[in-house]
């Protein structure tokens, strides 16, 4: 398999096109194979991971590959199997479970996809032991990142965890996963041009970091992944490589950044205040087919202000008690201690005017640069028929809106949800985006 990135950024040889001395991520092997079987231990021997491993998994994906991971894995020494309860649910209960269950460990090897891996990346992480993850489908692009994303006290946080030092890819079985976990993964792809929108924006406008480092190394794939959309739900290994890479090179980004930015933006915050804030009797979505979703809303928005006038913002009105009143006492402290850091008071809005007047033609066209319009995007979508509109997601319309209204709330992310609604744009642009 072609790994002509992954390589060199595992050797620490990848040139960074930032300017900055070469990069090296954590992930010591990633191994992408149309098949693992046999190899199992044979790439897990050289990572050095200690006699007591525990094999963590849930019926499902134990069912998919851990049970085979598990018993070639005897050979290296003394393994333990804990497989979770049906659909475990990615908090801090459930990672203080985890704990529990592999604390005699010396290292933990997850079996599954997001919430596998994010409840080994973040337990393993708090008792400071190594991770491998052995993936069981593409539905999302956190296998190789450094954050996990767990809900505490009902507010999904994106957590500081850990990077594995082996990620492992069997390309069969991956094509074989549930075709709503293709699509998933293909979706949570679909967003590199409005994350990148978003955090170029907010670069633009209050200078703070932004690289274009994360969005190089997916500058090659990307094309092919979305011209491939049909073939991949159709399981071409061909066209699930493709996705395996640009999952795992988002993953990469976010490590070397240190944080989520560069994949989880305004697009990502419509999507967690659903999950915060769910409608009851709301089927089950995954977090790939929302961000899709989501996605589409974004792109809409994104183009609707680089294409008109200069926008003008004005300071936030909003208060604590405000965010008490909508969110609860729990969450509500908890999402102002996020919000209130970059909540525009008056000063603020006035050297964001200013910058505005100065620079808007410059902030349109390299914002407009590395967009994608929405109609591209929904096509992409169109060919896996994949959800495309709140409805394929069994979500109410109105909720949806709510989610888009208030979504910029969640966390300290300036995206073009709060430039619109500083703006005082966002509630009259909610029927169109949407």
């Amino acid at each position: 398999m072609v790994q002509d990135v992954i390589d060199p950024l595992i050797a620490g040889t990848y040139a960074d096109p930032d300017g900055g001395p070469p990069l090296r991520v954590e992930t010591r092997a990633v191994v992408i194979a149309k098949s693992l079987a046999g190899m199992e231990a044979d790439i897990v021997r050289p990572l050095s991971l200690g006699r007591r491993i525990a094999v963590v998994s849930d019926p499902t994906t134990h069912a998919i590959l851990g049970d085979r991971v598990e018993r070639a894995l005897m050979g290296l020494g003394e393994v333990s199997s804990i497989v979770l309860p049906e659909h475990p649910h990615p908090d801090d209960a459930t990672v203080e479970r985890v704990r529990a269950a592999t604390s005699a460990a010396d290292a933990l090897v997850a079996v599954g996809s997001g919430t596998i891996n994010d409840l080994c990346k973040y337990a393993s992480a708090r008792d400071r032991k190594p991770y491998v993850v052995f993936g069981t489908a593409p539905s999302m692009n956190g296998y190789t990142s450094l954050n996990a994303a767990i809900t505490v006290h009902g507010h999904k946080k994106s957590l500081p965890a850990q990077a594995p030092v082996g990620a492992f890819l069997d390309l069969s079985i991956l094509a074989a996963a549930p075709v709503r976990m293709i699509r998933s993964g293909l979706g949570d792809s679909l967003c590199r041009a409005t994350a990148q929108a978003d955090w170029l924006l907010s670069h633009l406008l209050f200078d703070l970091p932004y690289r274009t480092m994360p969005f190089v190394l997916l500058a090659e794939d990307e094309p092919d992944l979305f011209a491939s959309a049909e073939a991949l739900v159709n399981g071409d290994l061909d066209a699930m490589e493709k996705l395996v890479r640009t999952l795992l090179l988002s993953g990469f980004g976010t490590a070397i950044c240190g944080n989520s930015l560069p994949a989880s933006q305004g697009e990502h915050l419509i999507s967690h205040y659903g999950d915060m804030l769910p409608d009851a009797g709301r089927p089950f979505t995954f977090h790939g087919e929302q961000i899709g979703v989501t996605t589409l809303t974004m792109a809409r928005l994104q183009g609707r202000m680089l294409d008109g006038p200069p926008p003008t913002v004005s300071a936030d009105r909003n208060t604590e008690a405000d965010f008490i009143a909508r969110f609860g006492p729990t969450l509500g402290p908890s999402c102002w201690s996020d919000f209130s850091q970059k909540r525009l008071t008056d000063d603020k809005a006035a050297r964001v005017n200013q910058r505005i007047a100065d620079k808007w033609p410059a902030i349109r066209a390299a914002i407009g640069a590395i967009s994608l319009h929405a109609d591209l995007l929904a096509l992409v979508l169109q060919e896996a028929n994949a959800p495309r509109t709140p409805e394929d997601l069994g979500w109410p319309r109105a909720s949806y809106r709510e989610a888009v209204r208030h979504a910029r709330e969640i966390r300290n992310r300036y995206t073009f949800l709060d430039f619109a609604a500083d703006s005082g744009m966002l509630e009259e642009m909610i029927p169109e985006i949407t």
